[in-house]
Formats: structure tokens, sequence, C-alpha cells
């Protein structure tokens, strides 16, 4: 039995894309006897992670080099953004540990050479000092300029990540 829950916050709908895609794959990778995979909003995330939980996704848009603020999602709205509730740097600041909890991150960016920054290395260091021992930085997936969309193939990559996390976590290595 495997429970997900995969957290990601979207501005402009892309993390959300890849986010559902990773869901995909882990539901192709997994036996039918597997638990669930719950897919939320970070502004829909629970601060206490439920117990039944064996693996944490967390995902993000790269904002400014990593992790987005309050002005970013701000910015993010005056290109066309949708949302700008709490971001996962919040979340990950009111979010009750569980150290032994597997956590990988991952996020969208845009694809510009030698530009450093993750969202997803920001949120995996920024758990492991909240608390979550086992936290990790997972994957980028490219999005094409600010409001993307996803550069072709990413989804796929999204849903062949999600059936390589379902084989690594029925093996014990996730």
């Amino acid at each position: 039995m495997m429970n997900v829950l995969i957290v990601h916050e979207s501005m402009f709908g892309n993390t959300r894309t890849i986010a559902s895609a990773v869901a995909d794959g882990l539901h192709q990778g997994r036996s039918p006897d597997d638990g669930a995979v719950r897919l939320v909003h970070v502004d829909d995330a629970p601060t206490v992670i439920p117990a039944d939980v064996d693996l944490l996704l967390v995902g993000g848009p790269t904002h400014a080099l990593g992790m987005t603020r309050p002005r970013t999602r701000q910015d993010a709205l005056t290109q066309g953004a949708t949302a700008a509730g709490q971001g996962v740097r919040e979340w990950i600041q009111a979010v009750t540990p569980r150290p032994e909890l597997r956590v990988v991150t991952f996020d969208t960016r845009v694809h510009v050479t030698m530009l450093p920054g993750s969202a997803a290395n920001a949120a995996a260091r920024a758990l492991r000092r909240r608390g979550f021992d086992r936290a990790q930085r997972g994957e980028s997936f490219w999005v094409q300029g600010t409001p993307g969309p996803v550069v072709a193939g990413e989804l796929d990559r999204a849903r062949d990540w999600g059936v390589e996390l379902a084989t690594r976590v029925r093996q014990g290595v996730a």
C-alpha cells in the first residue's frame, strides 16, 4: 500500500499540468491494490500530513531563482496569472514536520542557458530545515516563457518520472 500526496503551487497552470502528469505516471506504475494518489493545490494542502501518506511530492514554479514570494506572485498576476494565494514557501513554514516521510520536490522553469536557481532545490532545502529529514530534490520541467506553455515532451517526461517514482517507492529506494 502506497498513498501519495502531491502538493503543488501553480500560477499559470503549468505546474498543475505537470503535477497531474506525474500523478498519471504514479497511477500507471502502481499495482491495483496500492493506495490513493491525491493532488492538491497548496492553498488546500493540509498542514498536518495524514499518517497514511507514504510519499509527499511538492512542486512549484521557479520565480526569481527559487520558490515564489508574495511579490513574485503579485508580479505574475500582472502577467496574466490566475492564482496568487499562498505559495509553497509559506506552506512549508506552516506544515508539521514528519522526519521519516519520503519527500521529493519538483519545479517548472523557463529554460535559460546558465541561469541558476530552482524552486525544487530551494523547497528540498527548506523542507529539510523544517524537519523533513528525507526530503530530496526531484526534477525540473521546462516551460516556454513565464506563462508557458509546457515545452513539448515534458508531459511525457513527467508521466515517466511518476512511473519511476512508483517503482522506487515499491522497492523502498525513493
